[in-house]
């Protein structure tokens, strides 16, 4: 817990990106590279200041290899984050540990990945069956079914929300149509100026159903670096400091990797419920109190769940608390104000953890009003991580 005698230590400093795109035209190394230069550039800090690195065991370019490609001098701390999607929050997580007990002074944390160009998630990895892992154990369970990828695991999940909830198509297309929405007022998003309508949601084709193609997040290239330091180190750079007022992960009862079946209830994410409990006990904080929050959204019905999780709203509410705009700007809760995973770029959750940083220091395109703090989660249906900013 990134805390000392209750009172955070840690913070964000600066935040990096390269574009995001279909064709990076560059290896992922390269890209992490970008990123995490410029990423230092913009708190005001050189490459010879870096002693830790984290990123996620997907990632491709080693630390070692990040490292000798900025410079460094050494290395103090470094590590790597697991469950996919579910490392992004926890990457920032393990800096700050690292930074609140002193053993590392700056750290940089980054995710880069082709995942348009090269290995495309959303494709069939019949190998991952065969892994002498116990996730390949645990994957030739389901992958001869037919659930082999991330869509259809998803779709199950989905189908048993709807039928215990009532919750239709229509409400997960809610969570697109403010998504893009809201990428449309950002320029690095892939779908800047492209807003959808609902009409359009309900006409894109089936992926699985209940999950259409407007419900599924894009496939990107591209980025992200976050910069963690103390919080006295922070207030003498660039930017406001991005407090990290609590830092959590979770994993819950009976947990697999997206096909979570064998819970007394499936329509729930208790994931999510384990990085909640710890957040707002760790912040001082409870939900009326967020202004707004950054949820991953690599499917929308995953949205729905989150909140509920989180205790915006109680369970199988969530289709009434997102009604009429409440989380499109102007709302009572507005949502991934660059456009989420489904409206400005796949990376993985990293660029919405660099959102709530632009939040925090007023220099979002989408400003939400007020000094309330930011939360965030990582990716669901994995052990999963979350944060909350100030």
């Amino acid at each position: 817990m990134p805390v000392i005698s209750n009172e955070p230590v840690a913070a964000v400093a600066g935040i990096g990106a390269t574009e995001f795109s279909k064709e990076s035209g560059r290896s992922e190394l390269r890209l992490a590279v970008e990123a995490i230069t410029a990423a230092l550039d913009d708190a005001g800090l050189a490459a010879t200041d870096v002693d830790g690195l984290v990123t996620f065991t997907m990632d491709s370019s080693a630390e070692i290899a990040v490292a000798r490609e900025l410079g460094l001098d050494e290395l103090r701390f470094f590590s790597q984050i697991g469950y996919g999607g579910g490392a992004a929050c926890a990457t920032v997580a393990h800096a700050a540990m690292a930074v609140a007990t002193g053993t590392a002074d700056v750290v940089v944390c980054y995710r880069a990945l082709n995942e348009r160009s090269g290995r495309r998630f959303g494709q069939v990895a019949a190998a991952l069956s065969g892994m002498p892992t116990t996730s390949g154990i645990d994957n030739g369970w389901h992958y001869p079914m037919g659930l082999a990828t991330p869509a259809a695991m998803v779709a199950m999940i989905a189908r048993r929300y709807m039928h215990v909830y009532g919750a239709t198509s229509e409400d997960f297309g809610r969570v697109t149509v403010a998504a893009r929405r809201h990428a449309a007022a950002n320029p690095a998003a892939w779908f800047y100026q492209r807003p959808v309508t609902l009409e359009e949601h309900q006409q894109s084709r089936w992926i699985a159903e209940p999950l259409r193609l407007l419900d599924c997040c894009q496939e990107s290239d591209g980025a992200v670096a976050i910069v963690v330091t103390s919080v006295a180190r922070a207030r003498g750079l660039r930017w406001r400091p991005a407090v990290i007022a609590a830092a959590a992960q979770g994993s819950g009862p009976g947990q697999f990797i997206m096909t979570s079946y064998y819970r007394d209830d499936m329509a729930a994410l208790p994931e999510i419920g384990v990085v909640a409990r710890q957040l707002w006990r760790q912040a001082g904080l409870d939900p009326a109190d967020v202004r707004t929050a950054i949820l991953y959204d690599h499917f929308t019905p995953y949205v729905l769940l989150q909140l509920e999780e989180l205790g915006f709203c109680a369970r199988g509410e969530a289709c009434d608390f997102i009604a009429d705009g409440a989380i499109e700007l102007g709302g009572r809760l507005p949502l991934n104000t660059h456009g989420g995973q489904l409206g400005e770029a796949y990376i993985h959750g990293m660029n919405g953890i660099a959102e709530a940083v632009r939040q925090v220091r007023g220099t979002s395109v989408n400003q939400v009003p007020g000094d309330g703090p930011v939360v965030v989660t990582a990716g669901t249906g994995v052990p999963t991580s979350g944060l909350i900013l100030s």
